[in-house]
């Protein structure tokens, strides 16, 4: 990637501030002071700036704390989307959600620059466990437990059996391993108990940090992040 495009993906400064500052002999890759913006800047090279080295890091794992009321979309002309919650260095990078969680769902959403690993974790052949907190209008019991681990006719298709842990009358822990167009809220209502309120809690082997708010995001840890890649069947 070409010096210049490579800082301003990574949020240093505009391709137009880049010059300037290679002008002033400011930027330096493995050692060496640069002069043109059209260098050919190779992986894993050294940059630094005023001598402090820079992380040119391209590929990027989040996991973001989704809050209500905010669309799981890279963007929207009308309402606010979580790629908003971001700087701008993860959108120029290609920093994608894996799948989506409906407006007014809250929880853990992981972000990637890497598409394959995104295709694979959301592909139904990797059956990657996904967990949700629902609250709901009505009193689970014991039948729908057994409803949910069957599976539940949807209309269009059959839910594949999941697990249903009742934690407080109103409250159940959905674990599923696909993860349909409204699918959890279109399974409690077939259960006459629709949901009040939705929270993920994990995503295959990422459980929501403790530490984040709604709003908040992290990078994942480098344990986190071969987790994810043992979970969509690629070797890193």
């Amino acid at each position: 990637m070409r010096l210049d495009r490579l800082l301003a993906n990574l949020g240093v400064c505009s391709r137009s501030e880049c010059r300037n500052l290679l002008r002033a002999g400011r930027i330096g890759v493995n050692g060496a002071v640069r002069a043109r913006p059209d260098t050919d800047i190779p992986e894993n090279a050294e940059i630094t700036l005023d001598g402090k080295r820079l992380d040119t890091r391209l590929t990027r794992h989040l996991m973001l704390y989704k809050p209500a009321g905010i669309l799981t979309a890279a963007e929207d002309a009308r309402q606010k989307t979580v790629m908003d919650l971001l700087p701008p260095m993860y959108r120029h990078l290609g920093c994608m959600p894996v799948g989506r969680l409906d407006k007014d769902t809250t929880g853990l959403l992981l972000l990637t620059t890497d598409g394959e690993m995104n295709h694979r974790l959301l592909s139904p052949k990797r059956h990657v466990d996904k967990v949700y907190l629902a609250h709901v209008d009505g009193a689970l019991d014991e039948n729908d437990v057994k409803a949910v681990a069957v599976g539940i006719d949807l209309g269009d298709f059959v839910s594949l059996p999941a697990k249903l842990e009742i934690v407080s009358p109103d409250t159940g822990r959905l674990t599923l391993r696909e993860g349909k167009f409204h699918q959890v809220k279109r399974m409690f209502a077939a259960l006459g108990k629709p949901v009040t309120q939705l929270h993920r809690c994990a995503f295959g082997p990422l459980r929501l940090d403790e530490a984040l708010l709604p709003g908040a995001f992290r990078e994942l840890t480098g344990e986190e992040t071969a987790a994810l890649y043992r979970a969509a069947d690629m070797e890193k």
